[in-house]
């Protein structure tokens, strides 16, 4: 059986999507921070650049780092979500919170670029198996025939003349040798049969027996409240050895059972030495970390308490962005052309809080703006996820369609504004709170109680629902 071979490249795979072409697919998403966006797209492109730069210069070319700053709720984080979908590159998106220095229990800094590793690996074995996925199809097919029309014993018996049968004459041996040709014409036409009502899908309600690998249970619990990932790629290696995989056998129907031997009949055609070889690759050269909350890990003044350990957890993040080896259980990698980009909304930190040496490492600054009224309007409708959109669709769902008005909308990103003004502004999210607190009863009572197909949200609706509410603060801050 032949495995697929590829050449590596030094092209990021899939299109390359222009600067303008990024921001134009943001747009879709994203109300606003074009400055964000600007800056996000030129560091995207950048990375297909610099590999068509020529090999002496190219790695002499570090990636600008950026950190996004700005309040909650203004799409820092979502930027993240649709840079993952647009990248073409392995993408991992990181909390800086949840690390925590090394030595204290916790994941340390590095877990990011295993992190990233890992989705690389998963990624172009994705795309591995999918360009070797009609040649598994085909085989899986003749392993369910097999299943399903077994050949018989007497089909394996090799006879060349009487030595092979003991006291049978030549004669005779030829005569079973033309009896068994016959069978083997007779065998190959009703194989042949079988296969088209395989796939006119007359089998579908059938069972079969199938081997199949059987998910290891999971045993970490004895080494405490920490992963596997943070015992180290050695300790991983030997435990794989304790506890290899098995396989059970279970009874599927014929159409599970195609799509489970397709499976086994990819994973012998892929060579994963080549698929990591291209994940190592790719990672070390177009590989992104986003760290999310970074602010988190500022710390101002003197270090003390909690402040030690946040400060330990910059200090360990300093090498994985200036440039350092990172162990992995597919090999070492290096990140000195990996690009981070953080974000933070730093409330009661400073960019300047962290220490001086991680600032430097991130030489690009981007401030997004906060949210007015103009901009709640927009969310609310420009968007392809826009909220209206979403609950109108769920509705849909019931057979009821509802319609908001202009105005309606309007006074929503009016309410939205004097809220956050008035108790905490938490940005977009809090046009989530409002639109639930505004289609609560209708929610409930549909479809039991509301039987009417046409719904319609009007201003005056809107200023009944949640006039009373926004008018008194102390309610206000628990329901809005």
């Amino acid at each position: 059986m032949s495995r697929q071979t590829h050449k590596p490249s030094n092209e990021i795979p899939h299109k390359e999507l222009t600067p303008r072409e990024v921001v134009r697919e943001l747009d879709k998403y994203i109300i606003g921070q074009d400055a964000a966006k600007k800056s996000v797209a030129i560091a995207l492109r950048n990375r297909w650049r610099r590999l068509q730069v020529p090999d002496n210069l190219r790695d002499e070319i570090m990636p600008n780092n950026i950190i996004l700053i700005g309040p909650t709720g203004v799409g820092k984080t979502e930027i993240a979500r649709r840079l993952a979908k647009l990248a073409n590159a392995p993408f991992v998106k990181v909390e800086a919170s949840k690390f925590t220095e090394v030595g204290y229990v916790g994941r340390d800094v590095e877990s990011m670029i295993r992190d990233l590793v890992e989705i690389a690996v998963a990624a172009v074995k994705a795309e591995r198996t999918e360009e070797v996925m009609d040649k598994a199809r085909s085989l899986a097919e003749e392993r369910l025939l097999d299943e399903l029309l077994p050949m018989k014993n007497s089909k394996k018996v090799k006879i060349s003349g009487k030595e092979d049968i003991p006291g049978v004459e030549t004669e005779d041996a030829e005569r079973f040798r033309e009896g068994l040709r016959g069978e083997d014409e007779s065998y190959s036409q009703t194989r042949e049969k079988i296969r088209e009502r395989l796939r006119a899908g007359e089998f579908d309600h059938k069972t079969i027996e199938v081997k199949a690998a059987e998910e290891p249970a999971s045993m970490m619990q004895v080494f405490g409240p920490f992963g596997i990932d943070e015992l180290g790629p050695n300790f991983q290696d030997l435990l794989s050895n304790i506890m290899p995989k098995k396989t059970k056998s279970r009874r599927v129907t014929v159409p599970e059972a195609f799509n489970i031997f397709t499976q086994q009949e990819a994973q012998k055609l892929i060579d994963m030495d080549g698929v990591i070889k291209e994940a190592l690759r790719r990672v070390e050269n177009s590989g992104i970390v986003f760290i999310d909350e970074i602010d988190k890990i500022a710390s101002k003044g003197e270090a003390h308490g909690p402040d030690v350990s946040r400060e330990g957890v910059q200090k360990d993040l300093l090498p994985i962005v200036e440039g350092s080896t990172v162990m992995t259980k597919y090999g070492m990698v290096k990140t000195d052309h990996i690009l981070f980009i953080a974000s933070g909304a730093f409330h009661t930190a400073k960019p300047s809080d962290l220490i001086p040496e991680l600032q430097g490492r991130f030489p690009i600054r981007v401030e997004l703006n906060s949210l007015n009224e103009e901009d709640f309007y927009k969310i609310l409708t420009l968007p392809e996820n826009a909220l209206v959109k979403q609950y109108t669709a769920l509705l849909a769902t019931e057979g009821v369609e509802i319609k908001f008005t202009d105005g309606a909308i309007r006074e929503i990103a009016r309410v939205a504004t004097e809220v956050n003004e008035q108790v905490e502004n938490i940005g977009a999210r809090r046009l989530h709170t409002i639109m639930t607190t505004l289609l609560e009863d209708i929610l409930f009572d549909v479809p039991d109680r509301i039987k009417e197909k046409k719904i319609e949200i009007t201003q005056e609706m809107v200023r009944d629902k949640l006039g009373k509410i926004v008018k008194d603060r102390d309610l206000s801050k628990y329901i809005l």
